[in-house]
């Protein structure tokens, strides 16, 4: 029996999500793709969920895009159909994480190449492995990203930067990721980081975290965040899960949350 490409394990709330070609770094073919869709959309619908840890087995993360099974066969959907909402498959594997409702955290190791680079950008957070390699690569191949990639990046990379990496596709380490925006943090084991990260979120009012990651979402100017903040707020005011965070603050216990 093959075994499945992605992975979902659930408990306390937390998923650990993860990239399973090992053999095949995890490179990204249709049977790839069209499993993280579908994982995006199981945990959009799971309950209790309270945040999402992404990582890949084996000796890296993901080493972007498998070149002879892409060329091989199809996943069944063209660059230009809009199948999930403003994204196509392919953009939603990495855009899909921006939007799923919790924080997402990305655990890379290894090699975050091209597509996988990409995916990873979708994760509110990232935490990497001291030397993993990472590079916007796909000018190597003639192409340029578009798994979301300029969508992600805006904001987060400068944009010069940004420009340089793409137009050179050249590689560099995490340390370097790190300084310029692409990483969050190093840490040497970093799926143990991020799961107990994700715990740690898990553990705060999931009303008050799902508000505050549409919050980061939020675009336009200064006045549509102003208003979309007070929005949140009153929505989470004298709620159960608000007035139990105070009250497991004022009575020194850990708080109860009911989603």
């Amino acid at each position: 029996m093959t075994e499945p490409p992605v992975t979902i394990a659930i408990e306390d709330g937390v998923a650990d999500v993860r990239l399973a070609r090992p053999d095949k770094l995890n490179a990204l073919d249709p049977a790839m793709f069209a499993e993280l869709a579908a994982a995006i959309d199981r945990l959009g619908a799971a309950p209790g969920l309270r945040a999402v840890v992404l990582s890949g087995e084996g000796r890296g993360f993901c080493a972007g895009l498998d070149m002879a099974s892409m060329a091989a066969g199809s996943p069944g959907a063209s660059i230009e159909d809009r199948s999930h909402g403003p994204a196509n498959l392919f953009q939603q594997v990495a855009w899909g994480w921006r939007t799923l409702r919790v924080p997402v955290i990305a655990a890379l190791h290894g090699m975050a190449l091209g597509g996988g680079l990409q995916i990873a950008s979708g994760a509110d957070v990232r935490i990497a492995a001291p030397g993993t390699k990472l590079s916007v690569m796909e000018l190597k191949w003639g192409i340029v990203p578009d798994m979301a990639g300029f969508a992600l990046w805006r904001g987060l990379i400068r944009d010069d930067v940004l420009r340089e990496l793409t137009y050179t596709a050249r590689t560099f380490e995490a340390e370097e990721a790190a300084r310029l925006g692409f990483v969050t943090r190093i840490a040497e084991d970093p799926h143990a980081e991020a799961l107990a990260l994700a715990r740690s979120i898990a553990a705060r009012s999931p009303d008050a975290i799902r508000a505050a990651k549409r919050l980061a979402n939020q675009e336009g100017d200064a006045a549509a965040i102003l208003a979309a903040e007070s929005r949140e707020q009153a929505a989470l005011l004298r709620t159960p899960n608000q007035m139990e965070a105070v009250m497991a603050n004022l009575q020194k216990r850990d708080p109860v949350f009911t989603d």
